[in-house]
Protein backbone atom coordinates (compact mmCIF):
# COMPACT_ATOMS: atom_id res chain seq x y z
CA UNK A 1 0.00 0.00 0.00
CA UNK A 2 1.09 3.49 -0.25
CA UNK A 3 1.71 5.88 3.03
CA UNK A 4 3.38 8.54 3.88
CA UNK A 5 6.14 7.23 5.94
CA UNK A 6 7.63 10.55 8.53
CA UNK A 7 11.52 9.11 8.21
CA UNK A 8 13.10 11.79 10.14
CA UNK A 9 12.75 15.66 10.97
CA UNK A 10 11.16 17.15 8.23
CA UNK A 11 11.36 14.35 5.95
CA UNK A 12 7.96 12.55 5.09
CA UNK A 13 8.34 10.40 2.19
CA UNK A 14 5.16 8.72 0.00
CA UNK A 15 6.21 5.24 -0.65
CA UNK A 16 5.37 1.22 -0.84
CA UNK A 17 4.77 -0.43 2.50
CA UNK A 18 3.21 -3.65 3.44
CA UNK A 19 -0.35 -3.53 4.18
CA UNK A 20 -0.92 -4.22 7.55
CA UNK A 21 -1.42 -8.11 8.23
CA UNK A 22 -5.24 -8.32 10.56
CA UNK A 23 -5.49 -10.36 14.13
CA UNK A 24 -8.35 -12.35 14.86
CA UNK A 25 -8.74 -9.02 17.47
CA UNK A 26 -8.41 -5.99 15.12
CA UNK A 27 -9.61 -4.88 11.46
CA UNK A 28 -8.39 -2.74 8.80
CA UNK A 29 -9.53 0.50 7.72
CA UNK A 30 -9.33 2.05 3.86
CA UNK A 31 -8.93 5.42 4.63
CA UNK A 32 -10.73 7.93 2.85
CA UNK A 33 -9.78 11.23 4.80
CA UNK A 34 -7.46 12.36 7.09
CA UNK A 35 -7.08 15.78 8.02
CA UNK A 36 -3.84 17.31 8.78
CA UNK A 37 -3.49 18.77 12.56
CA UNK A 38 -1.35 21.38 14.09
CA UNK A 39 0.29 18.56 15.88
CA UNK A 40 1.34 16.41 12.48
CA UNK A 41 3.18 20.13 11.95
CA UNK A 42 5.07 20.10 15.00
CA UNK A 43 5.83 16.83 15.00
CA UNK A 44 7.39 17.48 11.42
CA UNK A 45 9.13 19.95 12.74
CA UNK A 46 9.77 19.10 16.27
CA UNK A 47 9.15 15.16 16.42
CA UNK A 48 7.70 13.74 19.98
CA UNK A 49 8.98 11.31 21.90
CA UNK A 50 5.77 9.04 21.79
CA UNK A 51 6.30 8.84 18.04
CA UNK A 52 9.52 6.10 16.83
CA UNK A 53 10.38 6.86 13.40
CA UNK A 54 9.53 5.86 10.64
CA UNK A 55 6.20 6.07 11.65
CA UNK A 56 2.81 7.42 9.57
CA UNK A 57 1.39 9.57 11.27
CA UNK A 58 -2.18 11.32 10.81
CA UNK A 59 -4.51 11.25 13.81
CA UNK A 60 -7.72 12.57 12.52
CA UNK A 61 -9.44 9.77 10.34
CA UNK A 62 -12.50 8.19 8.71
CA UNK A 63 -12.55 5.55 6.42
CA UNK A 64 -14.49 2.20 5.20
CA UNK A 65 -13.79 -1.17 7.37
CA UNK A 66 -12.28 -3.60 4.82
CA UNK A 67 -11.60 -6.32 6.83
CA UNK A 68 -11.98 -8.03 10.57
CA UNK A 69 -10.71 -10.55 12.60
CA UNK A 70 -12.76 -13.74 13.68
CA UNK A 71 -13.37 -12.41 16.65
CA UNK A 72 -14.07 -8.77 16.31
CA UNK A 73 -18.06 -8.52 16.66
CA UNK A 74 -18.18 -4.19 17.01
CA UNK A 75 -17.49 -3.96 13.07
CA UNK A 76 -18.42 -5.58 10.05
CA UNK A 77 -16.89 -5.26 6.52
CA UNK A 78 -18.59 -2.57 5.06
CA UNK A 79 -18.71 0.50 8.04
CA UNK A 80 -17.82 3.52 7.82
CA UNK A 81 -15.89 4.81 10.77
CA UNK A 82 -14.23 7.77 12.30
CA UNK A 83 -11.25 7.09 14.79
CA UNK A 84 -10.13 9.55 17.08
CA UNK A 85 -6.46 9.89 18.13
CA UNK A 86 -6.36 9.67 21.74
CA UNK A 87 -6.63 5.25 22.97
CA UNK A 88 -7.10 4.61 26.55
CA UNK A 89 -5.43 1.86 28.09
CA UNK A 90 -8.85 0.82 29.81
CA UNK A 91 -7.12 -0.01 33.03
CA UNK A 92 -5.04 3.04 34.78
CA UNK A 93 -7.21 5.20 37.29
CA UNK A 94 -7.75 7.99 34.91
CA UNK A 95 -9.18 5.62 32.51
CA UNK A 96 -11.86 3.93 35.34
CA UNK A 97 -12.75 7.92 36.17
CA UNK A 98 -13.93 8.60 32.47
CA UNK A 99 -10.43 10.82 32.07
CA UNK A 100 -8.65 8.82 29.41
CA UNK A 101 -7.15 11.16 27.78
CA UNK A 102 -4.82 11.06 30.77
CA UNK A 103 -3.95 7.59 30.43
CA UNK A 104 -1.03 6.57 32.27
CA UNK A 105 -0.13 4.81 28.61
CA UNK A 106 -0.65 7.51 26.47
CA UNK A 107 -1.54 5.52 23.38
CA UNK A 108 -2.96 7.35 20.44
CA UNK A 109 -3.42 6.65 16.54
CA UNK A 110 -0.27 8.05 14.54
CA UNK A 111 2.03 8.13 17.77
CA UNK A 112 2.68 4.76 19.28
CA UNK A 113 0.13 3.29 16.16
CA UNK A 114 0.46 3.94 12.45
CA UNK A 115 -2.13 6.82 11.43
CA UNK A 116 -4.00 7.93 8.94
CA UNK A 117 -1.42 9.50 6.20
CA UNK A 118 -1.68 5.59 4.34
CA UNK A 119 -4.38 4.05 1.95
CA UNK A 120 -5.10 1.59 5.20
CA UNK A 121 -5.02 1.82 8.85
CA UNK A 122 -4.86 -0.77 11.24
CA UNK A 123 -7.29 -0.66 14.07
CA UNK A 124 -5.84 -2.62 16.85
CA UNK A 125 -7.26 -4.74 19.88
CA UNK A 126 -6.45 -1.83 22.06
CA UNK A 127 -8.30 0.80 20.04
CA UNK A 128 -11.13 -1.13 19.22
CA UNK A 129 -11.75 -2.21 22.57
CA UNK A 130 -11.64 1.16 24.34
CA UNK A 131 -10.54 3.77 21.45
CA UNK A 132 -12.77 6.28 19.82
CA UNK A 133 -13.81 4.31 17.01
CA UNK A 134 -17.76 5.81 16.25
CA UNK A 135 -20.27 4.36 13.20
CA UNK A 136 -20.26 7.29 10.63
CA UNK A 137 -24.59 8.36 9.99
CA UNK A 138 -25.21 7.52 6.50
CA UNK A 139 -25.92 11.55 5.96
CA UNK A 140 -22.30 12.61 7.11
CA UNK A 141 -19.13 12.57 4.77
CA UNK A 142 -15.79 11.07 5.71
CA UNK A 143 -14.48 13.90 5.26
CA UNK A 144 -16.29 15.61 7.77
CA UNK A 145 -16.50 12.88 10.24
CA UNK A 146 -12.50 12.77 10.42
CA UNK A 147 -12.76 16.54 11.88
CA UNK A 148 -14.89 14.78 14.65
CA UNK A 149 -11.39 14.10 16.25
CA UNK A 150 -10.50 17.86 16.59
CA UNK A 151 -14.30 19.41 17.29
CA UNK A 152 -14.25 16.57 20.19
CA UNK A 153 -10.54 18.19 21.32
CA UNK A 154 -12.26 21.30 21.16
CA UNK A 155 -15.52 20.03 23.25
CA UNK A 156 -12.90 19.11 26.09
CA UNK A 157 -11.50 22.40 26.41
CA UNK A 158 -14.62 24.20 26.37
CA UNK A 159 -16.04 21.50 28.93
CA UNK A 160 -12.97 22.69 31.01
CA UNK A 161 -13.47 26.03 31.09
CA UNK A 162 -17.70 25.54 31.31
CA UNK A 163 -18.60 28.64 29.54
CA UNK A 164 -21.56 30.15 30.86
CA UNK A 165 -24.83 32.44 28.94
CA UNK A 166 -23.95 36.06 28.73
CA UNK A 167 -20.09 34.81 29.24
CA UNK A 168 -17.57 37.16 27.25
CA UNK A 169 -15.15 34.23 25.63
CA UNK A 170 -11.82 35.12 24.16
CA UNK A 171 -10.23 33.07 21.59
CA UNK A 172 -6.55 34.03 20.93
CA UNK A 173 -6.08 32.14 17.14
CA UNK A 174 -8.23 32.54 14.60
CA UNK A 175 -7.62 28.80 12.92
CA UNK A 176 -9.51 26.07 13.11
CA UNK A 177 -9.32 25.04 16.63
CA UNK A 178 -9.86 28.34 17.28
CA UNK A 179 -13.27 29.06 15.22
CA UNK A 180 -14.28 25.68 16.61
CA UNK A 181 -14.17 27.00 19.93
CA UNK A 182 -16.17 29.99 18.85
CA UNK A 183 -19.02 27.63 17.38
CA UNK A 184 -19.18 25.78 20.41
CA UNK A 185 -19.06 28.94 22.63
CA UNK A 186 -22.13 30.46 21.01
CA UNK A 187 -24.01 26.86 21.46
CA UNK A 188 -23.31 27.25 25.00
CA UNK A 189 -24.61 30.38 25.14
CA UNK A 190 -22.07 33.12 25.70
CA UNK A 191 -22.83 36.85 25.22
CA UNK A 192 -19.76 38.21 23.34
CA UNK A 193 -17.08 36.01 21.32
CA UNK A 194 -14.01 37.40 20.61
CA UNK A 195 -11.07 35.96 17.87
CA UNK A 196 -7.70 37.28 17.97
CA UNK A 197 -5.11 36.93 15.19
CA UNK A 198 -1.97 38.14 13.80
CA UNK A 199 -3.65 37.64 10.69
CA UNK A 200 -6.19 40.39 9.48
CA UNK A 201 -8.07 37.83 7.53
CA UNK A 202 -7.82 34.94 9.38
CA UNK A 203 -9.40 37.28 12.43
CA UNK A 204 -12.26 38.84 10.07
CA UNK A 205 -13.23 35.00 9.06
CA UNK A 206 -13.74 33.80 12.34
CA UNK A 207 -17.05 36.09 12.35
CA UNK A 208 -18.30 33.47 9.62
CA UNK A 209 -17.86 30.79 12.46
CA UNK A 210 -19.20 32.18 15.17
CA UNK A 211 -17.67 34.51 16.59
CA UNK A 212 -19.13 38.12 17.18
CA UNK A 213 -16.06 40.48 17.00
CA UNK A 214 -12.38 40.08 16.26
CA UNK A 215 -8.75 41.81 17.30
CA UNK A 216 -6.06 41.98 14.90
CA UNK A 217 -3.15 41.47 17.15
CA UNK A 218 -0.87 42.89 14.08
CA UNK A 219 -2.31 45.77 14.65
CA UNK A 220 -3.56 46.69 18.10
CA UNK A 221 -2.62 45.28 21.19
CA UNK A 222 -5.38 42.67 22.36
CA UNK A 223 -4.57 43.06 26.24
CA UNK A 224 -5.43 46.86 25.89
CA UNK A 225 -8.31 45.94 23.33
CA UNK A 226 -10.66 43.33 25.77
CA UNK A 227 -9.88 45.61 28.27
CA UNK A 228 -11.73 48.06 26.43
CA UNK A 229 -14.03 46.11 25.04
CA UNK A 230 -14.96 44.49 28.82
CA UNK A 231 -15.30 47.90 30.36
CA UNK A 232 -11.68 46.89 32.21
CA UNK A 233 -12.93 44.04 33.84
CA UNK A 234 -11.71 41.95 31.65
CA UNK A 235 -12.90 38.40 29.98
CA UNK A 236 -15.11 35.83 31.57
CA UNK A 237 -13.34 33.18 29.57
CA UNK A 238 -9.84 32.87 27.62
CA UNK A 239 -8.55 29.92 25.65
CA UNK A 240 -5.22 30.06 23.72
CA UNK A 241 -5.42 28.17 20.01
CA UNK A 242 -2.41 28.76 18.78
CA UNK A 243 1.44 27.13 19.28
CA UNK A 244 2.87 30.52 20.30
CA UNK A 245 4.14 30.89 24.26
CA UNK A 246 3.65 34.72 24.30
CA UNK A 247 -0.31 34.08 24.01
CA UNK A 248 -0.48 32.16 27.26
CA UNK A 249 0.64 35.63 29.34
CA UNK A 250 -1.92 37.68 27.12
CA UNK A 251 -4.38 35.04 27.90
CA UNK A 252 -3.83 35.82 31.98
CA UNK A 253 -3.35 39.43 31.31
CA UNK A 254 -6.74 40.33 29.61
CA UNK A 255 -8.71 37.33 32.04
CA UNK A 256 -11.04 38.92 34.85
CA UNK A 257 -11.96 38.06 37.98
CA UNK A 258 -12.81 34.62 38.70
CA UNK A 259 -12.37 34.02 35.24
CA UNK A 260 -11.09 30.22 33.35
CA UNK A 261 -8.47 30.61 31.31
CA UNK A 262 -7.17 27.27 29.41
CA UNK A 263 -4.18 27.36 27.90
CA UNK A 264 -5.13 25.19 25.34
CA UNK A 265 -2.65 26.00 22.70
CA UNK A 266 0.05 22.79 22.49
CA UNK A 267 4.01 24.53 22.13
CA UNK A 268 7.18 23.08 21.45
CA UNK A 269 8.62 20.55 24.07
CA UNK A 270 10.60 23.04 26.74
CA UNK A 271 8.76 25.83 26.18
CA UNK A 272 8.90 27.88 29.30
CA UNK A 273 7.08 31.51 30.11
CA UNK A 274 7.66 33.55 33.19
CA UNK A 275 4.34 34.99 34.63
CA UNK A 276 3.72 37.05 37.65
CA UNK A 277 1.71 34.49 40.26
CA UNK A 278 -0.30 37.46 41.89
CA UNK A 279 -2.23 38.50 38.84
CA UNK A 280 -4.02 34.98 39.26
CA UNK A 281 -3.65 35.14 43.10
CA UNK A 282 -5.70 38.33 43.69
CA UNK A 283 -8.02 37.44 40.69
CA UNK A 284 -8.54 33.77 41.84
CA UNK A 285 -8.49 32.66 38.10
CA UNK A 286 -8.59 29.67 37.44
CA UNK A 287 -5.67 28.92 34.92
CA UNK A 288 -5.71 25.03 33.39
CA UNK A 289 -4.25 23.15 30.19
CA UNK A 290 -6.28 20.63 28.09
CA UNK A 291 -5.48 18.03 25.35
CA UNK A 292 -6.90 15.46 23.43
CA UNK A 293 -10.44 14.15 24.15
CA UNK A 294 -12.38 11.29 25.81
CA UNK A 295 -13.88 8.80 23.60
CA UNK A 296 -17.37 10.21 24.90
CA UNK A 297 -16.30 13.63 23.59
CA UNK A 298 -15.45 12.46 19.74
CA UNK A 299 -18.70 10.60 20.00
CA UNK A 300 -20.32 13.88 20.83
CA UNK A 301 -18.44 15.64 18.16
CA UNK A 302 -19.77 13.50 15.96
CA UNK A 303 -23.38 13.61 16.93
CA UNK A 304 -23.14 17.32 16.72
CA UNK A 305 -21.56 17.39 13.14
CA UNK A 306 -24.66 14.58 12.37
CA UNK A 307 -27.45 17.51 14.26
CA UNK A 308 -25.76 19.94 11.80
CA UNK A 309 -25.64 22.33 14.89
CA UNK A 310 -22.03 22.21 14.12
CA UNK A 311 -21.66 22.71 9.89
CA UNK A 312 -17.91 21.41 10.10
CA UNK A 313 -17.91 21.02 6.57
CA UNK A 314 -17.80 24.86 5.94
CA UNK A 315 -14.69 24.33 7.98
CA UNK A 316 -13.19 22.19 4.99
CA UNK A 317 -11.18 24.31 2.88
CA UNK A 318 -8.20 22.57 1.00
CA UNK A 319 -8.12 18.82 -0.62
CA UNK A 320 -4.66 17.10 -1.37
CA UNK A 321 -4.21 13.18 -2.52
CA UNK A 322 -1.49 10.95 -0.28
CA UNK A 323 1.34 11.89 -3.31
CA UNK A 324 0.86 15.98 -2.65
CA UNK A 325 1.42 15.28 2.01
CA UNK A 326 4.17 17.55 1.58
CA UNK A 327 1.78 20.44 -0.02
CA UNK A 328 -1.01 19.63 2.46
CA UNK A 329 1.49 19.90 5.18
CA UNK A 330 2.44 23.24 3.30
CA UNK A 331 -1.12 25.12 3.13
CA UNK A 332 -1.82 24.04 6.57
CA UNK A 333 1.22 26.39 7.97
CA UNK A 334 0.52 28.80 5.26
CA UNK A 335 -2.54 29.23 7.00
CA UNK A 336 -4.46 30.49 3.64
CA UNK A 337 -7.92 28.31 4.76
CA UNK A 338 -9.03 26.15 7.85
CA UNK A 339 -9.15 22.13 7.59
CA UNK A 340 -6.58 20.47 4.54
CA UNK A 341 -7.94 17.03 4.10
CA UNK A 342 -5.31 14.33 3.08
CA UNK A 343 -7.64 11.93 0.47
CA UNK A 344 -5.52 8.79 -0.05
Amino acid sequence: MKAAVFKQLENIVVEDVPRPVVGEREALLKVEACAVCGSDIRIFHHGNDRVKLPQIIGHEIAGRVVEVGGKVTTLKIGDRVAVGADVPCGHCAYCESGHGNNCSENYAMGYQFAGGFAEYCLLNEQVLNYGPVHKIPDHVSCEEAALAEPLGCVINGMEMVDVRLGDTVVIIGGGPIGCMMASVARLHGAAKIVVVDKNERRARASLEYGANGYIWSGEADPVEQVMKLTGGAGADVVLTACPVASTHLQAIEMAGHRARVNLFGGLPAGTTITLEPNKIHYKEMFVMGSHGSTPRQHKLALDLIASGKIDISRFITHRFPLEDIRLAFRAAEEQNGMKVIVNP
